[in-house]
């Protein structure tokens, strides 16, 4: 979508999915070894915020600048600080080898632009890296709960096996479950959730 529909979005003082992090990315967040910690589509800064307070270096990275200027305000009032970078992930070129942890919560791409953002992921890890997925699959369709409503941007665990072949699926699953996020997201929801891990010992090149 044009990045003036999320601005637009974000403009108000309410965080639309509100302040505190996604409960799968709550419930993870320890198999994260502290370090660099890349958060994708990251919004108004929920996620970013709640990395920050426990030690990693996080940088946020979203299409709007009005989102982005919100999880600024969010980690400030916190005491906190992460850095935020402007960018289309059509375009962003996550650095290599780097991070200790790449989040994607509620990140819905097209299909080939998922492929593109999860072959970057893969070598973006740093050897013992963990990627954090959490997203709706088609069966949200039938929920009137949040998320798109085309196929196209929705994701299978099968799917993204194959996307992340390379890196090692620790968890992986399809369920349903209660999101209670702001007014964006609240109410019984069909999604996936994975915590993919790269091998400590990558083979020469």
């Amino acid at each position: 979508m044009e990045v003036t529909f999320w601005d637009n979005r974000y403009a108000g003082q309410d965080f639309i999915f509100g302040t505190e992090p996604n409960a799968f990315l709550a419930e993870m967040t320890s198999r994260i070894s502290l370090g660099p910690v890349l958060c994708l589509g990251e919004w108004e800064g929920r996620n970013a915020a709640h990395l920050a307070a426990l030690g990693y270096a996080v940088t946020a990275v979203d299409q709007s600048e009005v989102g982005l200027a919100k999880a600024r305000q969010l980690a400030a009032a916190r005491g906190l600080k992460i850095e935020t970078v402007v960018a289309d992930l059509a375009t962003y070129e996550i650095e290599p080898g780097k991070w200790f942890g790449i989040v994607s919560i509620f990140l819905h791409l097209p299909r080939e632009l998922r492929r593109r953002v999860h072959a970057l992921v893969v070598r973006g890890l740093a050897p013992g890296g963990v990627y954090l997925l959490e997203a709706y699959t088609p069966a949200q369709l039938a929920f009137s709960t949040g998320g798109p409503k085309t196929a196209d941007l929705l994701m299978t665990l099968p799917e993204l096996r194959k996307e992340l072949a390379g890196i090692e699926m620790v968890v992986g699953r399809e369920i349903e479950r209660e999101v209670v996020e702001g007014s964006g997201h609240t109410g019984r929801a069909a999604v996936v959730q994975v915590l993919a891990r790269k091998s400590i010992s990558e083979p020469t090149l």
